[in-house]
């Protein structure tokens, strides 16, 4: 907190500022357990009893009092200002560890304990005390007994019915009711004052009854007492004669001596013009004004020169009160209340007076100080009157305590000032006026304490980006620790990021995902510091990114709501639907999903508002929308004909309810029930904000109506029909329609008509007139009259002869309209002629051109349709085909006498004719033409594959054309490897013989994959290609695979370059489709730590894998891409496992389409190192080059014992150059290195023959052998010439070979 004060100082001293500058604020000791161990504390009361107790004298009485301190406090009363001795009386406890007391006042009287309590909390470093507490028993006396005469009032005057309760603690509820316990009815007329007397403005004669009684409920004991019922006569005097007046009046009281007419208002409650009323600040307040009048007065309120506070007055009993609550020095002045009827007004001025109880502006509050500190201890209260205000020390009046110089008064604070341990103490302020007290316990403590952090360790807080974020430091410390901030080891300083409240709180006002982080807080004071750590973390922002949206669904039908979220991923939302908000419906047709909101089968009462609430535990965020339930309108009512005529009505309806749905049309449909009973028909529509139609109506039809309504959900039901409309009859307005001429038969014609509707008939009688004749001839009409038909057949026609024909409809009432005249033929007979000088002309193989003579139109016998052409396959030119093909036939207009044949199989014989045909069918056909179609290209050779793949050969074989197309000549060849070499060979070309079905194709290279090129030839060129690839196997000693581990396969290649195109693969490709499945058959080859796979495959390079997995295992498969060869190395394996392996092509989904069945292998175990060297050739070899180099050394020591001197070697080897020796230099005459990759190779320089055989003479071991020439050559004096120094000179120049050993066989042949 904050050390710095502000203060008012009266005096102006020095020495006093100086003391202020250095005081420290009230720090309240935390409750937190480890806190308050071992930490002293002087006593604080916790819980008392509140100062005015009124008990129940059938009850226990209980005076709370609790404290807390360190050490525990204990406790001691007073009564009524002595000591009580809790002890010496047996009907009073005190609860262990407390000051509460409990007093059985069973066979007691509670009057013997009332008085006036006060508990003492007390321990080494003070006293707190309670406040006073007065302790009165609550009292439900009896109504005194009193006679209650009976009241005579006349109409028209005032009354008042007095209850008078008797006093209780506390004050009675008073109300009235009758002998049936019903309350009493109460108006503007007849209210109860607040006093509980019963005013009546005006009496009645309703308000004549004998059982007016007042009850009074004493709350604390729940009894209720009840006054003797009020007898009330209502006198109308005019209405009575002396007589009658005296006998009523006799033995009862009179109540008014006014007459009894109508008056101003004048008041009964307060009385006079004026009043006045006390409140004190905070109680509540209530005026109240009954006035006498009649009629009954109005009452209002206004407050003079000012208003009446905004929400916190109210009226009562029917204007007659005016409450204010939680009244303040503002509520004081001059309220006026006006009564008014049509006689006149009348007002009265209530003035109120507000007093106030002492209360706090700035109370007493504890103090906790170190050593040699300074502090103050404030009391300010007000009140009205003003409070006054007294100090003590421990519940000792400050001026009778004892003298602390480091204590004084000033301006009723108590100022400290280099306080010293042990001078800890509770101090009382006193506020009282003659309205009440107010007792306030402060203690000062002076303790030594280094700084705490209370805020738990490493909390984390978590906001919503864009939220405000407080991060707590609870400190305690005595002196008061100082609190400092870092951040991620940076200063927290007070600024635009950062707001430091005084109790250390951090707050960002806008919290960031930059704010979050790691937070500590050190508190320092002199005694040391403390350190703690608190996170930051800023969360997304809870949204919903789909929100639901307004529905228009039909009744029974499906509605959906989404509601899709985006929240931070560390928190989890939860998802609550509202429906109008309130809970969803419990009903099994709404299901809630995950982000939707589902309702099935939805019904009327579904419809409203349907809100999304989505909940993280930091954040929330909703969305609604309205779901409107639409179905089919009710159907319209209340048909109505109006205007009647004889040919239209109008129709007028209601429509029905729209069903959220507005209507769009009006649908009228009639019934015919003379002709067509039971069978309703569109009639017309009209617009859905129309209600009436005006309809037009055929003769002779009994009509009733009916109206559906349409909206977007669809048709309504029907309403009720319409009365029936009868129209009179009148002839027929329209003729039969769709009449038409049809020959049928060569000798006959046929006449149809669609025949009228009842409706259209006009009239009873209906009948058709059917007339023809023949066209273009002089010849009258031929006529009948048919009945319930629709067609006639004129007989004994000529052949395809014109015929005009007429129907007219006539009935009872006359004929139609004249008719119109329509123009047909009578039947069709077969054409007599086939069509004449056919001729055919190929054009190729494949197409021919057919011409023939039209035939005369006058053996046509009708309408001449057009020609047919019929032409098959009879045979193929090179082989009998099984079967004749079946005819193909073409049909040409009647116009056309050319036509073009396509698609003609070549080398082919073919026969063809042609007929004319009309309606009628099909003429004679012409002569049969036979015609042949020449040679042609040959069709793609039949099934390409490829067998016997060896090392460096294959065979490739196909079967002939399906389609030779002419005799086949020969076949085209070519092939060319395509694989990803470094070298891509050229095309080569074969010219085949006819005969020739396969070739086996020499000296290839070894694990290549070549595509293979297949043309059959006739003279009139190449056919279609075909195509098929395969592979040589690969030569296991020469494999050269890069190293992968098992589990890690090589980088898919890069494809390989496209080969080029050549002008004479121009026809198009037939892919030769692959004989049984895409995978052959697969082989390995198993060393101690590899495997080689080697495969088979007729597809696409791209996309193989090579699977293997432990046997019997259930580890996932280990893949590995292939790199475009058929061949592949496994390595990594374990030497002893079982291992299943496949070969599998997958899609560009990755998903397997061909597999290879899967190989077991076995990878045999690691040998025993331990082997036998004497039988290692690297051993033998070795021991054979140390024997050699001992013989030499041997050979070199005898000469030298035996000669003795020194030769100049160098100089005589330069003298006698031998020029036989350089060839032995170049070829290096050194034992060449060992590769485990070319196990087959000699050795390096060696004399091993090409056939690796070793001739018995050659292996004798003889120094004549190591020289050059045939006889061993030394110098006088024994030495050798040879040297090294030759050898040493061309290892330099090599450079690759200088770190060699001299080799024992160069020596030797430097013999001389």
């Amino acid at each position: 907190m904050d050390r710095k004060r502000s203060c008012t100082l009266c005096g102006g001293a020095v020495m006093l500022l100086l003391l202020l500058g250095h005081m420290t604020n009230a720090l309240e000791v935390p409750l937190d357990p480890k806190v308050l161990e071992g930490l002293p504390q002087p006593p604080t009361i916790t819980h008392q009893s509140p100062k005015d107790y009124i008990i129940d004298p059938r009850e226990n009485i209980i005076i709370h009092c609790e404290a807390k301190g360190k050490p525990h406090p204990s406790f001691s009363w007073t009564r009524n200002g002595t000591h009580f001795d809790v002890e010496k009386d047996s009907k009073v406890i005190m609860k262990p560890n407390s000051g509460t007391l409990v007093i059985d006042i069973s066979g007691e009287k509670a009057e013997a304990y009332e008085g006036v309590y006060q508990c003492i909390a007390r321990n080494e470093h003070g006293s707190a005390l309670s406040n006073n507490i007065v302790i009165r028993q609550s009292r439900s006396p009896l109504w005194s007994k009193e006679k209650v005469e009976p009241i005579t009032v006349q109409r028209g005057m005032s009354l008042v019915l007095q209850c008078r309760p008797p006093a209780g603690l506390p004050p009675p509820i008073v109300f009235w009711m009758d002998n049936n316990f019903q309350r009493l009815p109460q108006n503007s007329r007849v209210s109860q004052a607040l006093n509980g007397d019963l005013y009546f403005s005006n009496v009645l004669m309703d308000d004549n009854r004998n059982d007016y009684i007042c009850y009074a409920r004493f709350p604390h004991t729940q009894t209720i007492q009840q006054k003797q019922p009020i007898t009330v006569n209502v006198l109308d005097i005019e209405a009575m004669n002396d007589t009658v007046l005296a006998a009523f009046l006799n033995g009862s009281d009179f109540w008014g001596d006014s007459p009894s007419g109508e008056r101003a208002p004048t008041f009964m409650q307060p009385p006079g013009m004026h009043s006045t009323s006390m409140v004190l600040k905070g109680d509540t307040l209530q005026l109240e004004c009954i006035a006498d009048g009649l009629p009954t007065p109005d009452i209002s309120w206004s407050k003079v020169n000012g208003e009446l506070p905004s929400g916190r007055f109210s009226f009562h009993s029917f204007q007659k009160t005016l409450k204010i609550t939680e009244v303040t020095d503002a509520d004081g002045g001059d309220y006026r209340c006006l009564a008014r009827n049509r006689l006149g007004s009348n007002h009265h001025i209530i003035t109120v007076v507000v007093r106030a109880a002492p209360f706090w502006i700035s109370a007493p509050q504890n103090l906790i100080l170190a050593p040699k500190e300074s502090g103050m201890l404030t009391c300010r209260a007000d009140g009205n009157p003003k409070p006054t205000v007294t100090w003590s020390v421990n519940g000792i009046p400050i001026e009778n305590s004892h003298k602390d110089p480091s204590r004084k008064i000033e301006n009723g604070n108590i100022i400290l000032s280099a306080v010293q341990t042990g001078s800890s103490a509770v101090y009382q302020c006193n506020a009282s006026n003659e309205y009440g007290y107010l007792l306030g316990n402060a203690f000062v403590s002076v303790l030594a304490e280094p700084p705490r952090v209370l805020t738990p360790p490493n909390h984390v807080y978590s906001v919503i980006t864009n939220s405000r974020a407080l991060l707590d430091c609870a400190s305690f410390g005595s002196p008061l620790p100082k609190i400092t901030w870092f951040k991620n080891g940076q200063s927290v300083v007070d600024g635009d990021l950062y707001i430091i409240h005084k109790n250390n709180t951090i707050e960002i006002n806008v919290a960031r995902p930059l704010h979050s982080g790691k937070y500590t807080c050190i508190a320092s004071n002199s005694l040391g510091n403390k350190e703690n750590h608190v996170y930051l973390e800023v969360k997304e922002p809870t949204r919903i990114l789909r929100q639901p949206e307004y529905k228009v669904v039909q009744r029974n039908s499906v509605a959906e709501f989404e509601c899709k979220v985006k929240h931070d991923p560390t928190l989890i939302p939860s998802m609550i639907w509202l429906k109008d908000n309130m809970e969803l419906p419990d009903d099994s047709r709404f299901e809630v999903g995950s982000d939707s909101l589902t309702i099935r089968d939805v019904r009327e009462d579904d419809e409203g508002n349907y809100t999304c609430i989505r909940n993280t535990t930091l954040d929330q965020d909703s969305a609604s929308a309205m779901l409107t339930v639409v179905e089919q309108p009710d159907p319209p009512t209340d048909l109505e004909l109006t205007d009647q005529r004889e040919h239209s009505v109008r129709l007028t309806w209601t429509p029905g309810y729209e069903n959220n749905s507005p209507i769009q049309l009006f649908l009228i449909q009639y019934e015919d029930s003379l002709h067509k009973p039971g069978v309703w028909v569109n009639m017309t529509e009209v617009s859905g904000t129309r209600t009436t139609v005006n309809l037009e109506l055929s003769p002779y039809v009994y009509y009733s109506f009916r109206v559906l309504a349409l909206n977007e959900v669809g048709l309504s039901q029907p309403s009720a029909p319409s009365r029936q409309y009868r129209t009179s009859p009148a002839q027929p307005d329209v003729n039969p329609s769709d009449v038409e001429v049809i020959g049928t038969s060569p000798d006959s014609l046929t006449i149809t008509w669609r025949e009228l509707t009842g409706l259209e008939s006009n009239g009873p009688g209906l009948q058709y007139n059917v007339s023809w004749r023949q066209k273009d001839v002089d010849q009258q009409w031929n006529s009948l009259s048919l009945a319930n038909v629709s067609q006639y057949v004129v007989t004994g026609t000529p052949t395809f002869t014109p015929y005009e024909v007429t129907v007219q409809a006539v009935n009872d009432y006359g004929p139609g309209p004249t008719p119109e005249v329509v123009l047909g033929y009578s039947g069709e007979d077969l054409p007599t002629m086939a069509p004449e000088n056919v001729k055919v002309s190929v054009q190729n193989g494949t197409m021919a051109v057919v011409s023939w003579d039209a035939v005369p139109l006058s053996t046509v016998q009708g309408r001449l349709n057009g020609y047919k052409v019929s032409y098959w396959k009879l045979r193929s030119l090179h082989k009998q085909d099984p079967e004749p093909k079946k005819p193909q036939e073409f049909i040409f207009q009647e116009n056309e006498t050319e036509s073009l044949l396509l698609g003609l199989h070549p080398y082919s014989q073919y026969n063809l004719n042609i007929r004319a045909f009309n309606g009628k069918g099909d003429g004679p056909s012409s002569p049969n033409q036979i015609f042949e179609t020449p040679e042609g290209v040959p069709g793609p050779p039949a099934d390409l594959k490829v067998e016997n793949l060896n090392l460096d050969s294959l065979v490739v074989k196909w079967a002939p054309p399906v389609e030779y197309n002419g005799h086949l000549t020969g076949y085209l060849f070519k092939y060319q490897p395509i694989n990803t070499t470094d070298e891509l060979g050229p095309l080569k070309e074969l010219l085949l013989a006819a005969n020739e079905t396969s070739i086996t194709l020499d000296n290839l290279k070894h694990s290549t994959r070549y595509k293979f090129y297949l043309n059959a030839k006739t003279v009139k060129g190449y056919g279609p290609t075909v195509t098929e690839e395969g592979v040589t196997i690969m030569d296991e000693a020469l494999i050269r695979h890069p190293a992968v581990e098992a589990g890690k396969g090589s980088a898919p290649p890069t494809p390989p370059p496209t080969p080029p195109v050549t002008q004479f693969l121009q026809p198009p490709f037939h892919k030769a489709p692959p004989a049984g499945r895409m995978f052959g058959s697969v082989n390995s080859s198993v060393e101690e730590n590899h495997a080689v796979i080697s495969w088979e495959y007729s597809g696409p390079d791209r996309n193989v894998y090579v699977e293997y997995v432990v046997d019997n295992s259930k580890d996932p498969w280990k893949t590995e891409y292939v790199n475009g060869t058929r061949t592949y190395q496994i390595r990594g394996l374990k030497p002893g496992m079982s291992y299943r392996v496949r070969v599998v092509a997958k899609d560009h989904s990755d998903a397997t389409v061909h597999s290879t069945e899967e190989l077991l292998i076995t990878v045999p175990a690691m040998t025993s190192k331990q082997v036998d060297i004497a039988t290692q050739g690297w051993f033998i070899g070795l021991m054979c080059a140390i024997a050699l180099l001992i013989l030499v050394l041997l050979i070199v020591c005898f000469i030298k014992r035996n000669k003795g001197g020194k030769y100049p070697v160098k100089e005589k080897e330069d003298a006698h150059q031998d020029p036989e020796i350089q060839p032995m230099k170049e070829d290096d005459g050194t034992f060449g290195e060992y590769s485990d990759t070319e196990d087959h190779k000699p050795l390096k320089g060696s004399r091993t023959p090409s056939n690796g055989t070793v001739k018995k003479d050659d292996s004798d071991d003889s120094l004549v052998d190591y020289g050059e020439g045939g006889d061993g050559q030394f110098n006088e004096d024994g030495s050798f010439i040879g040297q090294y120094s030759g050898k040493k000179e061309k290892d330099t120049a090599e450079g690759n070979e200088s770190s060699e050993a001299p080799s024992p066989v160069n020596a030797m042949n430097s013999f001389v």
